[in-house]
């Protein structure tokens, strides 16, 4: 089997080719893709090389960890079933290409039990999954709930819902992006430098940017938590005499688990998390070279989602 991937053929160089697939195994099931979710974080990395090594890492490679497809073929042991739709967090499934994360492709080979069954009415916001687990995972790495959340992108969005999602008072989201400051659903987004509060037990990072750690700092009570959520990709300093001064401890939040993922999919369920007006552009797979773009640059792009469903 042959399929149309994404492929960063080297750092800055970005193609749609054809790929060919690892035969499926009997754990195995056959996805028909239909739409993955571009990361503006770890994939805007790849893209431009600067993301840290990691075991496998080489060029060419297939980014993604944000598909949501159908099934069309299933092992006898992969505990999955044609027709199903399914949220996959990344394969490495392909002949002539590293997998790293591997999903963003029209057909997809992966063992059944790394897929996650999903039920979404609109497909598309199943593509969020990774991320709002992710967000789950941020918001309870932390022994306290969050009263300040920095940054606005689609992380901190998630993790506000998630925090009022599971019983918890609304935080305040900080963003210096005025554009960017639209979009609050039940709680308020400020610009930082109009807001003086402090003696918040949690605060969550996730915008990604080392600079506003100390600023972090300066805002928690005595013993409080700083939460990375964000991925920083090189060094994080901060002033080590506020930090003393208030015992503060830093608590990093990496991979999600699948209890995050099982706790989003109760949440969504219920009706307690909405995941809508988070998928902001659409784009076909001809269209990649001006959709990562859009994605790595466009401040008024949340996230933009490649649809399979359109002929490479």
């Amino acid at each position: 089997m042959q399929t149309a991937a994404i492929v960063f053929e080297q750092p800055g160089s970005l193609a749609v080719r054809r790929l060919a697939l690892t035969a499926p195994d009997a754990g195995d099931v056959v996805i028909e893709t239909q739409y993955s979710g571009i990361s503006s974080g770890t994939e805007k990395m790849l893209f431009e090389g600067t993301m840290p090594a990691f075991p496998g890492m080489r060029y060419p490679l297939v980014p993604g960890y944000e598909s949501v497809g159908t099934i069309v073929e299933a092992g006898p042991d992969s505990g999955r079933h044609p027709g199903e739709q399914v949220f996959v967090p990344g394969a490495n499934c392909f002949a002539d290409a590293a997998g790293l994360f591997g999903a963003t492709a029209a057909m997809l080979v992966v063992p059944g039990n790394r897929t996650v069954r999903t039920s979404f009415e609109r497909p598309a916001e199943a593509a969020l999954l990774a991320l709002a687990a992710t967000a789950h995972h941020a918001v309870f790495r932390s022994r306290r709930v969050a009263s300040l959340v920095i940054g606005h992108g689609v992380l901190g969005r998630l993790i506000a819902r998630i925090i009022i999602a599971t019983g918890h008072a609304p935080p305040t989201v900080w963003e210096t992006a005025e554009r960017r400051r639209l979009g609050q659903h039940g709680y308020s987004v400020v610009d930082p430098c109009q807001d003086d509060r402090a003696g918040h037990a949690a605060v969550i990072d996730a915008s990604g940017d080392a600079r506003v750690l100390d600023r972090a700092v300066s805002r928690l009570e005595r013993q409080g938590e700083l939460v990375l959520a964000g991925f920083y990709g090189s060094r994080v300093d901060f002033s080590f005499p506020a930090a003393f001064m208030r015992e503060t401890s830093f608590v990093i939040a990496a991979e999600f688990t699948s209890r995050d993922t099982e706790a989003v999919l109760d949440l969504v369920a219920s009706g307690a998390l909405s995941l809508a007006g988070l998928i902001t552009h659409h784009a076909a797979p001809s269209e990649a070279q001006a959709a990562y773009r859009t994605a790595f640059t466009d401040p008024d792009c949340l996230k933009m989602i490649i649809d399979w469903r359109k002929a490479a």
